[in-house]
């Protein structure tokens, strides 16, 4: 992805302000899948107006504000749900790239709203059943007053350098020969400069020293957010720890395996190494 601001074309509200017709846009969600509509060049999002004839059963709708004026809701289906003619559900990541940058961003919200609104239903200090807040993206206790905000889980993602190489690893849930930088998640009273280093070691047995901020990007898969660093090697030598990590090696420009796209930031890292490299 680019360094596009979601923020200029959309305004996040939790109630709407007024008679919102049938131009809303729906971010309708079955798990993990999303409903697009097919007849276009490319994906989009399907608007209330295209569900006049069709009967579908919401299980939860949740405001989220406004995307160029047109206001906005998540929502949730049932498994067994089938898609209205003329459109599918899709796995979110295989939109990525499909739908527009900031479309894709909002997506990625509405189903982390609506992923929240389902793991959140009772408090976990009482166990009664929570409820929205008017006044913030939160749900309430009528119970104990206990407050509830959406969980966002922040990893770093890292690029290492050594020389004009960098470092690339096969995880064990990537497709074959499929390689990419290494990531973790953040642990408890970690910065992010030391999850960076804790990672790198454990994962491919080396030091790494100046850990520099890069970037960053929402990865709703479910509700991460990848926060990237570069790092120069420092010593060691690579020794995978078999667990999530099954392969690894130096790559220069001239062998770089399959790895991701630079709608990705792992993709852009990888790019942006190479860049400065090039300009010595």
């Amino acid at each position: 992805m680019t360094d596009s601001n979601l923020y200029d074309r959309y305004v996040p509200a939790n109630l709407p302000d007024g008679d919102e017709g049938e131009v809303a846009q729906l971010f309708i969600f079955n798990d993990a899948q999303m409903l697009v509509k097919l007849n276009s060049e490319h994906p989009c999002i399907p608007a209330a107006e295209d569900f006049n004839a069709v009967e579908m059963e919401f299980l939860s709708k949740q405001y989220l504000g406004k995307l160029d004026g047109y206001p906005c809701y998540c929502m949730e289906v049932a498994g067994a749900a089938a898609a209205p003619p003329g459109m599918a559900f899709q796995d979110l990541r295989s939109l990525l790239g499909l739908l527009e940058e900031e479309v894709f961003l909002l997506a990625g919200r509405a189903f982390q709203i609506v992923n929240w609104n389902r793991m959140s239903k009772f408090c976990g200090r009482c166990a009664a059943m929570t409820e929205w807040k008017q006044t913030e993206l939160a749900k309430l206790c009528p119970g104990c007053g206990a407050v509830y905000y959406p969980r966002i889980s922040p990893a770093v993602i890292v690029a290492v350098v050594r020389g004009d190489q960098i470092l690339l690893a096969h995880n064990k849930n990537f497709r074959p020969k499929w390689y990419s930088v290494l990531a973790g998640f953040v642990e408890p009273g970690e910065t992010f400069e030391a999850c960076v280093m804790r990672e790198i070691m454990e994962e491919v047995g080396i030091k790494v020293k100046n850990v520099r901020y890069f970037g960053s990007q929402p990865w709703p898969f479910p509700d991460s957010l990848m926060v990237g660093f570069t790092a120069e090697y420092d010593s060691g030598e690579i020794i995978v720890d078999g667990e999530e990590i099954d392969a690894a090696g130096w790559y220069g420009r001239d062998n770089l395996p399959p790895r991701p796209k630079n709608n990705t930031i792992a993709g852009r890292l990888i790019e942006s190494v190479f860049s400065d490299i090039d300009k010595g």
